[in-house]
């Protein structure tokens, strides 16, 4: 049983979330608190396995309870619920830094916050795992010495992926011959914290993506919100091909943008068969398009499979248009992508 602790301001989404939690058995919910001050009070007799920790709240804030949680003697796994907004975005980030564990976007709309009670308690149940990935954050990182990418790893995911993608880029080696690219489809200003929080769970240096970044071994790019992360040819000083990071202000694709369709099918033209594609959980059929230019240019798609997938609908997407190599459980997609990009190397 996982004890959940629900801090928010809001009589009106603590109700709700609390609503939302009950729905599952494997979760109690302890208490809630309406500030910061009665949370660090609530945690400390209460000892929840994990707090919903809202960020604007009045007489103490989210980002100061993490900062006081860093001496406490009960620390819990921390949830941020940030509003889709510019300023919580900025907020999210900041929190990440102090060492929240992950956040979720918490929509104003009632009906619409309603929507995400599998997801809440889909991300509730993986924090509260003792199998998290144990942060990184103080650990040495191993530089990548292979340069610009010969290979690509490009990840593609929607509602649900968050949580798969901890666990997979977690369990990616430094030393990975190839460079990753993870297409998440989030609101302008939330893949930033997003890459952060990876950042502090992967072997590899994680970033957000920048308009003209060379793609190099061993490193982990996010691709930003509000534009197209599109792939593009370079050549290496000894004249070998690789990619670098364009960012697109084309329409969205499928009402969203960053596109998971783009990334796959500019990567298709520039790398060809040394392509690996992962798509997880999503709904839509954004990734069907792009998977398919993959596996023409020679490239291996991979798919979730659908047990271990909040929605089906993008990884569905790829199988419609017969583009699919591989359909894995999450638990092993990390192995058979580290085995294909290294079989890609020695050959």
């Amino acid at each position: 049983m996982v004890k959940v602790l629900i801090v928010d301001d809001s009589v009106l989404m603590r109700t709700v979330i609390r609503d939302m939690l009950q729905n599952d058995p494997s979760i109690e919910v302890v208490g809630t608190a309406t500030n910061g001050i009665e949370a660090l009070e609530k945690i400390a007799s209460l000892k929840p396995d994990l707090i919903t920790l809202d960020i604007e709240m009045p007489k103490m804030n989210g980002l100061e309870v993490l900062r006081e949680l860093k001496t406490a003697s009960w620390h819990p796994r921390t949830l941020m619920f940030s509003s889709l907004t510019s300023e919580g975005a900025e907020m999210t980030n900041e929190a990440i830094r102090l060492g929240a564990d992950d956040f979720m976007l918490k929509p104003k709309d009632v009906p619409e916050l309603r929507l995400t009670t599998d997801e809440l308690i889909a991300t509730i149940r993986h924090l509260a795992t003792d199998n998290l990935p144990v942060s990184r954050e103080e650990a040495p990182r191993v530089v990548p010495q292979n340069g610009n990418a010969e290979r690509v790893v490009l990840i593609g995911s929607s509602a649900g992926g968050p949580p798969m993608l901890d666990q997979l880029v977690s369990k990616l080696p430094a030393d990975l011959p190839a460079g990753v690219i993870i297409t998440q489809h989030m609101p302008v200003g939330f893949t930033a914290p997003l890459a952060a929080r990876f950042n502090r769970i992967s072997h590899m240096p994680v970033k957000e993506t920048e308009n003209g970044d060379m793609i190099k071994n061993g490193m982990i790019f996010v691709s930003k919100a509000g534009v197209h992360t599109m792939v593009g040819a370079a050549l290496t000083t000894d004249g070998k091909k690789t990619g670098r990071i364009i960012h697109s202000n084309a329409p969205p694709v499928h009402a969203v943008r960053p596109a998971v369709d783009k990334t796959f099918e500019s990567a298709a033209h520039v790398y060809g068969k040394n392509i690996v594609s992962v798509v997880l959980s999503g709904m839509g059929n954004d990734a069907g398009a792009g998977a398919y230019a993959i596996k023409q240019a020679g490239g291996t798609s991979i798919i979730c499979d659908q047990k271990d997938c909040l929605v089906y609908g993008m990884a569905r997407s790829a199988i419609q248009k017969n583009a699919v190599d591989k359909v894995l459980p999450l638990a092993k997609i990390p192995d058979a992508v580290e085995r294909i990009v290294r079989h890609m190397a020695e050959n």
